[in-house]
């Protein structure tokens, strides 16, 4: 792990993290030799077709009974 002064850091900002991502190596930023930041590559993870349909499926509760109300003819 690779350790950077917060002030060389916000000079070099942009450049360190275009090395993270290409080098998958974390930063950890310190300010007066305390770590206050971690600057990770971030890992991109397919989820699975479950996970991705979550919430966007009805249920109906009783799907063999008729609908609970009555339709109208249009004369």
């Amino acid at each position: 792990m690779k350790t950077i002064a917060a002030g060389k850091f916000k000079a070099q900002c942009l450049a360190l993290l275009d090395e993270v991502a290409r080098e998958h190596e974390t930063i950890l930023v310190t300010k007066r030799g305390k770590p206050v930041a971690k600057v990770v590559a971030v890992t991109e993870r397919k989820a699975d077709l479950r996970q991705q349909l979550r919430g966007s499926i009805l249920r109906e509760k009783d799907i063999i009974n008729p609908v609970p109300f009555t339709w109208e003819a249009v004369s």
